[in-house]
């Protein structure tokens, strides 16, 4: 694996740091004739909808469908619906969603739980990142990280009252995902319900990799912790509520923003490939569109 290390900020370092955030800010924001969903009549019509944010949305990667709620049509909905053959397929993802953008419209975008009705065989949810402030959070980790290049001033910054701020956010968007998958199965009392977790963005060994990813030594291995965190929240409140969870973190580990190029399947914050800052590219949606088949392909019942 290759990683990049980077010796020197490039000439218009500055001018580009501004572009990455803005962007970030804009974002936070084999086909089967018995499909892996469960059976539903003899004609195995598979009808799915997809909820989620920028993760299940795919901001910048081609070819773009909904430049509003940056949705591509590569995405790892779309690649799972068509390996499913869906008969329907309604895929409401939006960037910068939240859980509240599940009953409240985002711009264009109606509440996307509208997209859940009785006759939904799947469902798939990827939401809480911009609940706890993704955006923000990786904003700020940047901004801070001159004030102690080998230490974690970002996680002093949010742990300056004593307790983990981030730990907290998390602990408290939990309840808000759980709101949501009753309402899925409530709209969708057949439905399979997935809540897809989020890939790894950074090395899950805790090692950094400024200044391509501008974060100060000692702020990687507590981002790592925080995504890992997330996650562990995801797959407990799904427990919790009757979904299936899918792990998208193991799957995309020595894939994350401080590989190379041809490795990575997140990108860093001054993107190489299209896609957003810290969001997978076209292969990161890949390995979710995988991770989300083989859930299904296992069954109902595990968690």
């Amino acid at each position: 694996m290759q990683r990049e290390t980077g010796t020197a900020r490039p000439a218009g370092g500055r001018r580009r740091g501004v572009t990455w955030l803005s962007a970030l800010a804009g974002c936070a924001l084999v086909a089967a004739s018995a499909t892996p969903v469960a059976a539903h009549g003899a004609s195995g019509a598979v009808r799915y909808a997809a909820l989620g944010d920028s993760y299940t949305s795919g901001p910048f990667i081609p070819r773009q469908v909904d430049p509003g709620c940056a949705r591509s049509d590569r995405n790892y909905p779309s690649l799972v619906a068509a390996r499913l053959r869906a008969t329907e397929f309604k895929d409401v993802s939006c960037s910068g969603a939240t859980t509240e953008n599940m009953w409240k419209p985002q711009g264009a975008n109606g509440p996307q739980l509208d997209a859940v009705n009785r006759g939904s065989d799947l469902v798939t949810v990827q939401v809480g990142g911009n609940d706890i402030g993704f955006g923000s959070i990786i904003a700020t980790c940047a901004q801070v990280a001159s004030q102690d290049p080998v230490g974690d001033p970002c996680r002093r910054h949010f742990g300056t009252s004593g307790v983990d701020e981030l730990s907290v956010r998390i602990a408290k968007t939990a309840p808000s995902i759980a709101r949501v998958l009753r309402a899925v199965h409530d709209r969708a009392p057949r439905a399979r319900v997935l809540l897809v977790g989020y890939p790894d963005l950074l090395p899950d060994d805790g090692s950094g990799c400024a200044p391509s990813v501008p974060f100060a030594a000692g702020d990687f291995p507590y981002l790592r912790d925080t995504g890992r965190r997330l996650n562990l929240m995801l797959r407990l409140v799904a427990r919790w509520n009757r979904a299936e969870y899918v792990d998208t973190y193991g799957p995309t580990v020595g894939h994350d923003m401080c590989t190379s190029p041809e490795v990575r399947w997140v990108e860093p914050l001054q993107p190489a490939s299209p896609a957003a800052p810290a969001h997978p590219n076209a292969k990161g949606e890949e390995a979710m569109a995988g991770a989300v088949w083989q859930r299904l392909a296992h069954g109902r019942g595990g968690r």
